[in-house]
């Protein structure tokens, strides 16, 4: 992977962390893309990337992030995600509509800008990270699960749309908590995100859930 980028929005601890440093030690350039860029000095310290101060649901800030790449990434990854829960009938609007925004929307926006460059080169990977909400809503957590329903829809059009072009789109369902007693390990997952990234043309996956093994489901 010597010689190519990786672009990850919404970085921070976490999986975000786990996939620049590995992507890093590939031989990849990484971009991290945050609202909060100051919370990335230490990762940009042990990767070498470059950091970028965007809001992922503003259309003007996804279109400076990506005017300011030298070269069309090879891979990007969406990972942001906002949620508010309780009651349904106690659900403030604005919340919901920032969880949508978030969740959803800004899946929309940094596809359209990372697609634009992807299709005129005929290459690329464009991953999203989904939750178990992807396929599950449960019970006050509507809006979260309206959000990551919109965005693997999302992920399923584009895949169908965009692999004829050449670009690998793939969603990823992380059911369960990451970094927690008996839960996911971030770096595990990261390393399946570069693994489908690695992935031959004539193979392509186009969605993985990712639970640990004591995890119901």
């Amino acid at each position: 992977m010597t010689n190519s980028s990786a672009l990850i929005v919404g970085a921070g601890s976490g999986l975000s962390a786990s996939l620049a440093r590995q992507c890093a030690a590939a031989g990849m350039q990484v971009g991290l893309a945050a609202r909060n860029v100051d919370k990335l000095k230490d990762l940009v310290k042990q990767t070498g990337a470059q950091a970028y101060a965007c809001d992922a649901a503003d259309p003007s800030a996804v279109e400076k992030l990506f005017s300011a790449l030298k070269t069309a990434p090879d891979l990007v990854v969406y990972n942001p995600s906002y949620r508010v829960r309780g009651p349904f009938l106690e659900l403030d609007a604005g919340e919901v509509s920032k969880t949508l925004l978030v969740t959803a929307y800004g899946g929309f926006l940094v596809a359209q800008a990372a697609l634009a460059r992807m299709v005129a080169r005929g290459s690329g990977s464009l991953f999203f990270t989904g939750a178990s909400a992807s396929v599950k809503g449960y019970a006050e957590s509507a809006p979260f699960a309206m959000g990551k329903f919109a965005l693997r829809g999302l992920a399923q059009s584009l895949a169908r749309e965009m692999g004829p072009k050449g670009i690998h789109v793939a969603h990823f369902v992380i059911d369960g908590g990451i970094r927690k007693p008996g839960g996911l390990d971030p770096e595990a997952i990261a390393a399946t995100y570069l693994q489908v990234h690695g992935q031959d043309r004539s193979a392509w996956s186009f969605e993985l859930d990712l639970r640990p093994s004591t995890e119901k489901f």
